[in-house]
């Protein structure tokens, strides 16, 4: 299953770098003023574990709502996320999957005017919902989310946004270590 995961991940990373060149060729495109100002995106993440946290958990599913507002010329955003993350438990006695309602804020960067490439960075808090177990004690605890991805067109308004990103949790235990995950997101995004 992670060999699979992983390959997801090399796959939509190439297919982002191929469609950004593609449309960077593109003379006549105006993304930016196509871009709304206002976007709300819907859909599935998925990632595993990385460090100390795969050792016991194989894998992560959940989903996320995200609000994204025009700051500054439809180039600089900032954006509200939510959503909820399980992160499936191995075969370890006692041990149970660990559930997460993480709740971010942050700011989506497009660098190139002419496509739909971004940057993103987040921070917030993930609530751990099933309270404490054999390897989480706390009930919340601080992420940060540095993102890449690509907002595709799809018209009318609509778009398809994939990207790859890194989940970044603080210890779930006391004396315990940071909690690290490494997925995609694609979204169903569309203009409000």
């Amino acid at each position: 299953m992670k060999k699979r995961v992983m390959k997801g991940l090399v796959t939509l990373g190439l297919f982002l770098a191929v469609t950004a060149g593609v449309k960077a060729q593109s003379k006549d495109d105006k993304v930016t003023t196509d871009r709304p100002a206002f976007l709300l995106s819907v859909g599935p993440e998925a990632g595993i574990p990385l460090g100390n946290l795969k050792d016991h958990y194989n894998w992560t599913l959940g989903g996320s709502v995200q609000a994204d507002y025009a700051l500054v010329k439809r180039t600089l955003y900032v954006n509200l996320n939510a959503g909820y993350t399980n992160i499936f438990a191995d075969n370890t006695p006692g041990l149970d999957d660990l559930q997460l309602i993480p709740v971010k804020l942050g700011l989506k960067y497009y660098p190139f005017s002419n496509n739909n490439v971004y940057v993103q960075g987040q921070a917030g808090v993930s609530f751990i919902t099933n309270g404490s177990g054999l390897y989480n004690d706390k009930s919340a605890a601080f992420v940060y989310t540095p993102q890449i991805g690509y907002l595709i067109p799809l018209g009318k308004g609509n778009y398809l946004d994939a990207a790859v990103k890194f989940d970044g949790n603080s210890k779930f235990v006391d004396g315990g270590s940071s909690n690290n995950v490494i997925g995609i997101r694609v979204a169903y995004a569309f203009k409000l």
